[in-house]
Formats: C-alpha cells, sequence, structure tokens
C-alpha cells in the first residue's frame, strides 16, 4: 500500500474499509480468481497445494481460491485483514509489506492482483517481483498484472456505480487522472455517496498508483529471475503475466 506503513493507509483501507464488501462484493471475484487458479494449475511445474495471496485486501480472491489451495494472504491494512478474516476463517492471514516481506514458509504459487497498482516506482515494482520470486518453491508459479499500462492509460476517465445492502446505498465515483506524463504515478480520486435511512454523508480521497510500460513489467520480471508468459485476461484486453521460477 501506499508508502508502506499502516499509518498512511488510504481510507478505504482505514475508516472506509467497512465499504468495501458493499461497493466491490466478493461474488464479483470468482470468475477472476477461478481464472487465475486454471492458470496456475496449468503452467506451473509442480502440483499447487499452496498458494501465497499478497495485497490480499478483504479476501475477495480468497474466498474462491481455497477451494483449490491451502491460502496465506498478507497485506499492510489491518481493517482489510479484519473483513477478511470475517469472510474466510479458513485463510492464514498475516500483517505484512509486499516489497520487503521475509516469511520462512515457501508456496507453490503466488498471487499479486491489483493491490500491485500501489507501486509507485521500478524500484518498489521490482521489489514486489522479488518477494514473489523469494516466497516461491522452485518449478513454482506467480501471476500478476496490470490494467493500465502507459501506452493503454486513458487520461480522466470517471466510473459511477451505485450498490445497496440493508439500509445503506452507496454510489461509488471513481475518476482516474494523470497529473504528470512523465512520471510513473496517477492519481484515483475516490467520492463516496453514503445513505443510510436517506441521511446522506460525503466522503471523498486520493489515491496515487503506479502507471509503467508493459515492457517495464515484463523487463523487471526477467529480471529477478522468472520465465514469463502473457496471455490475455478472458474477456478483457488486459495481459496477465505468469512466470515461472525455474527449476
Amino acid at each position: 500500500m501506499l508508502n508502506h506503513s499502516s499509518n498512511s493507509l488510504p481510507r478505504l483501507y482505514a475508516d472506509l474499509a467497512w465499504t468495501w464488501p458493499i461497493i466491490s462484493p466478493p461474488e464479483d471475484y470468482i470468475d477472476e480468481a477461478e481464472q487465475f487458479a486454471r492458470l496456475m494449475i496449468e503452467n506451473a511445474r509442480i502440483e499447487i497445494k499452496t498458494l501465497l495471496d499478497l495485497g490480499c485486501g478483504g479476501g475477495h480472491n480468497d474466498h474462491t481460491l481455497q477451494k483449490h489451495f491451502q491460502v496465506t494472504g498478507v497485506d499492510l491494512s489491518p481493517a482489510m485483514l479484519d473483513l477478511a478474516r470475517q469472510l474466510n476463517p479458513g485463510v492464514t492471514y498475516l500483517i505484512g509489506d509486499m516489497c520487503n516481506l521475509q516469511l520462512e514458509e515457501r508456496f507453490d504459487a503466488v498471487l499479486i492482483a491489483d493491490s500491485i497498482y500501489y507501486m509507485l516506482s521500478e524500484v518498489e515494482l521490482k521489489a514486489a517481483f522479488q518477494t514473489a520470486f523469494d516466497h516461491l518453491k522452485p518449478g513454482g508459479v506467480f501471476c500478476t498484472y496490470a490494467e493500465y499500462f502507459k501506452e493503454t492509460f486513458q487520461n480522466n476517465q470517471t466510473h459511477l456505480s451505485t450498490h445497496q445492502k440493508d439500509d445503506i446505498e452507496i454510489t461509488f465515483i471513481e475518476n482516474e487522472y494523470d497529473p504528470d506524463p512523465e512520471d510513473t504515478v496517477f492519481e484515483y480520486t475516490f467520492v463516496y455517496l453514503i445513505r443510510r435511512n436517506g441521511q446522506l454523508s460525503v466522503e471523498v480521497e486520493r489515491h496515487q498508483v503506479g502507471l509503467f510500460p508493459q515492457g517495464t513489467w515484463q523487463q523487471l520480471l526477467q529480471e529477478v529471475g522468472f520465465k514469463v508468459r502473457i496471455v490475455q485476461y478472458e474477456g478483457e484486453d488486459i495481459p496477465i503475466f505468469v512466470c515461472i521460477k525455474p527449476n
């Protein structure tokens, strides 16, 4: 997460974490998680029994992945990990930073999903890839992806969705804006219109996330030692990096 400190987390990962299961419910992740599971099983050179999910957030991918693997999730946000433990009581969850994590265990597979966006420099991105490499068994597989690259980013895009649970209705607005095309970051501005029994509160926050050329991703993955294959995300024009740790 931002600045790699639980003291500097965006509000979505702190006091507004409770909104996450409402605006992005676990059932929305089933297809994505099943696709990751298939890619891991099909591409690994060893049998996949254990999985490390780095930047697991509220555990929404893990809710499906635990049907296939023994999952360990790591995240910087205590609030998100509380949600993950409630959703997936059979999964092991740990506080940790994907840039410098050092666990004794080695895993058959490692996943970094959209939390990889919070790597703001090539140094941070490579550090996250190195963590994945170091925690894999030889022959194991690492999967990650990026929805945006320098070449494909469209500036000032806005998305809006409305979600309801019990007496709470949240209209969630996301704006993607790059104020400086020469650097490696862009901004997400999130606006939450939260209505409880018709009473409105408005919350606003800004996230900084990384933006790199696709070639940089592949180069850094290869530099840490991975053999890299690129496949297309099913139904989306998004490349998934399927990376093998050599035997």
